[in-house]
């Protein structure tokens, strides 16, 4: 399917069959078999597993950066993953951001934020510029545009991989383990700001993004997610909603809702 036109409401966002992700360190490794899993329109989903479990592998995977091992992936009805530039437009609606940020050392953070546009769009400079500064207000980074990312802490790169991945309005953000070595002030504005994405950011248009997570903690996202899934010994397990969660006896769920 490539026109994106004949989509319904009712088309899965993300949805796997059968899907296998093997680990990127080593391939022999299966980091989650037989993946039965359905993401819908304006669902928030965390997917929760304990540390060195995979999750960077699974959500990099089903962004389709890596290829799964077995099964079946489609993303908003077309079968994944998308390498070919005749498919760029439609890969471009999921948009990632990964543990740290992974920017550019060379690039200052509003180059890297533009970096996408200059790629993948057909805005003139002026209308880049124009896109990133206002990224760069949303996420607070203003005063750090002309700084190179070794300059700027950990906690500001993260923000400026999340202005990168919203720089081309995605229709779906993943992001791997957002949460992780920030302060309580850092970790607050980031439950705040994907919540208000969730629900319909000026940013992304006032349009609710649909979102999926990781996370090693399950707690800080009980007002925030919708949705749970847990990662653990090579088995992804779709709890739902909160009330499930709740209710299993699942070790990996015990141990991630842990004070």
């Amino acid at each position: 399917m490539n026109d994106s036109a004949t989509l319904t409401t009712q088309t899965p966002i993300l949805e796997m069959r059968g899907f296998a992700v093997a680990s990127m360190k080593n391939p022999n490794v299966s980091v989650a078999r037989d993946v039965n899993w359905t993401v819908n329109a304006s669902e928030f989903w965390v997917v929760g597993a304990p540390q060195h479990s995979g999750k960077s592998d699974f959500l990099m995977t089903a962004g389709g950066i890596l290829s799964p091992a077995d099964g079946e992936f489609t993303f908003l009805g077309e079968t994944m993953p998308i390498f070919e530039e005749s498919r760029m437009t439609h890969r471009l609606k999921l948009g990632f951001v990964f543990d740290g940020g992974q920017l550019l050392g060379s690039l200052t953070i509003a180059e890297n934020i533009a970096l996408p546009l200059r790629y993948h769009s057909k805005m003139t400079s002026a209308e880049i510029e124009a896109r990133v500064n206002e990224l760069l207000e949303v996420t607070e980074l203003v005063a750090w545009a002309n700084s190179t990312p070794l300059n700027v802490a950990r906690s500001w790169q993260q923000r400026a991989g999340l202005a990168r991945a919203l720089a081309l309005s995605p229709e779906v953000l993943l992001l791997d383990s957002p949460l992780t070595g920030l302060d309580v002030r850092h970790t607050t504005w980031w439950l705040s700001f994907l919540g208000e994405l969730a629900k319909g950011h000026r940013i992304a248009a006032g349009k609710p993004l649909t979102l999926v997570v990781t996370a090693d903690d399950l707690r800080p996202w009980r007002r925030r997610a919708n949705r749970v899934g847990c990662l653990s010994g090579g088995k992804f397990l779709v709890l739902g909603d909160w009330s499930a969660v709740e209710s299993s006896r699942e070790p990996v769920v015990q141990e991630l809702l842990r004070d």
